[in-house]
């Protein structure tokens, strides 16, 4: 009986090391991500590419970079499998590049920019408000953290640079709310997504910022994919994504990252970036 059990037990053991070395042998599934995540989740990362490698029976490779503009040219180039990227470079790109899905905040596929003012200003009340100020960007293709509000400017007929005394990018939606809150900056645009998910993480930063101006809905940062992605994968990145929601593992991630799931969207659901972006090519 011994003997039977001690063969038994091998017997799993072996099944489970032939499981493993064949994960680590499959193609890996390369996933870019962009500052639409706060950027010190380094144990969530870990917790989130070991579900997704299990899941998808592969290795997954988490690719991050500083700029949307890099991400994007990596996965148009083929070098990524899939990334989370912002509204405004895939509504720019939507012909090449495919829509997996969107993630689900508070329920709805959708976020805003939030327009921030140092706390110690009590008299700003909106964007208009603020001329002659030093303003921060987050990045040139984020459209919560430029394209909106220099949409707003030129619908008064200015250029954040004639608006503003100064402007820079910060390359992060939480450098935004860091350089208001300390003060390097008077007022700046970001990510309300990142701004909530900082809020319950980092209030000591946040509560140093107020928020002047909250913009209408968009659609939210999307998951895409290049149209090179063989099928086979597509379907099995689209069938997790959007089954996450359905097991205690996948809610508790999702819980982690202030969503409640995800859902397949619409092109569609990007016009209204699109159409800021073409109006600002003709002023």
């Amino acid at each position: 009986m011994i003997r039977r059990r001690e063969f038994l037990a091998s017997g799993l053991l072996l099944t489970g090391l032939f499981r493993a070395s064949a994960v680590q042998s499959a193609e890996p599934y390369r996933i870019g991500l962009t500052p639409v995540l706060l950027e010190d989740q380094v144990a969530f990362l870990k917790k989130w590419r070991a579900y997704l490698g299990e899941k998808l029976g592969a290795p997954v490779e988490f690719v991050q970079r500083a700029s949307y503009q890099e991400v994007t040219d990596l996965l148009l180039r083929g070098h990524l499998d899939l990334a989370w990227l912002c509204g405004y470079p895939y509504a720019l790109n939507a012909d090449r590049l495919g829509l997996l899905a969107i993630p689900l905040y508070a329920g709805r596929p959708l976020y805003r920019s939030y327009i921030l003012v140092w706390d110690e200003d009590s008299t700003s009340r909106a964007l208009t408000d603020l001329e002659g100020r030093i303003f921060a960007f987050s990045d040139p293709l984020s459209n919560s953290g430029y394209l909106f509000p220099q949409y707003v400017l030129s619908v008064l007929q200015f250029r954040p640079e004639q608006f503003f005394r100064r402007t820079f990018f910060t390359w992060s939606h939480r450098r935004v709310i860091e350089a208001v809150a300390a003060g390097l900056a008077e007022a700046g645009a970001v990510d309300g997504y990142v701004w909530d998910m900082l809020s319950r993480q980092r209030p000591d930063i946040t509560d140093r910022t107020r928020i002047v101006e909250r913009s209408p809905y968009f659609g939210f940062p999307p998951l895409v994919m290049g149209t090179q992605l063989p099928t086979a994968r597509r379907e099995k990145l689209s069938e997790l994504f959007l089954a996450m929601h359905e097991d205690p593992e996948g809610r508790d991630l999702l819980e982690q990252l202030g969503l409640t799931g995800f859902t397949r969207g619409e092109r569609s659901d990007y016009d209204d970036i699109l159409l800021m972006a073409e109006e600002l090519r003709r002023v």
